[in-house]
């Protein structure tokens, strides 16, 4: 892959309801289909409230009643187990070519979690993976979940980091399925930090990391139609 490819980066200028991300994700993704020689893209947001399963995940790691949740639930097509998305969890959305980023889901995990440990190091903080399971942990706590998913090598989904986010809504499930793991947050180690100060870190760990020169779309390449109102007013080019 030839260094600095461009790639177009959509950002959300306030939460963002789960199912409108999903829907702009798909919409990415039919596009770069579509069209071979269509850039890479790349989604920033927070979302609104809610729970996320991946499609094979369990409903034993919920701790409430999946008919009556007490937050928007939705079963989608990445793998992994339950997580939870509010408010102050930077969310990263890759719309790729993987073949162009090695041909390998496994290294593409592995490559995300780089790009959360190389924020963390930027913090002055030694985050840590744990062996055989997906996400980073910082002194034990997981700090970013991680779950991907692709449609002829075209990626969707991607890692969720939690920076200053209240936890509370953890406790209703088991997080990625993993019992006695606790979730953290950046500003546990970083009381001062805001989702706005790490936003940028973020977009730069992953632009070194996937080797993109992150761009605003051009006039033919945005998301109109998809946001609220029905112009894409939800996202922001940046």
């Amino acid at each position: 892959m030839a260094p600095n490819t461009p790639a177009i980066l959509f950002e959300a200028r306030s939460p963002v309801p789960f199912p409108l991300a999903w829907e702009w994700q798909r919409r990415l993704q039919r596009r770069r289909l579509d069209d071979p020689a269509a850039p890479d893209a790349l989604l920033l947001l927070q979302h609104t409230p809610c729970y996320t399963l991946g499609r094979g995940a369990s409903l034993e790691h919920l701790g409430f009643d999946p008919a009556h949740p007490p937050l928007p639930l939705h079963r989608i097509d990445r793998g992994g187990e339950v997580t939870h998305h509010l408010p102050g969890q930077l969310v990263l959305y890759p719309v790729l070519d993987l073949q162009r980023h090695g041909g390998d889901l496994h290294l593409y995990l592995r490559a995300l979690e780089d790009v959360v440990l190389a924020v963390l190091q930027e913090l002055g903080l030694e985050g840590e993976r744990l062996e055989g399971l997906t996400g980073v942990w910082l002194e034990g706590r997981k700090l970013a979940a991680i779950g991907v998913g692709a449609r002829r090598w075209i990626s969707q989904h991607g890692l969720a980091l939690n920076v200053d986010c209240p936890l509370e809504g953890f406790g209703a499930i088991v997080p990625c399925g993993l019992a006695g793991r606790p979730v953290g947050r950046l500003v546990d180690w970083r009381p001062a930090l805001t989702s706005d100060q790490v936003a940028p870190l973020l977009l730069a760990a992953f632009a070194r990391r996937f080797g993109v020169a992150l761009r605003p779309p051009g006039p033919q390449e945005g998301l109109a139609g998809l946001g609220e109102g029905g112009d894409g007013s939800g996202l922001g080019e940046s």
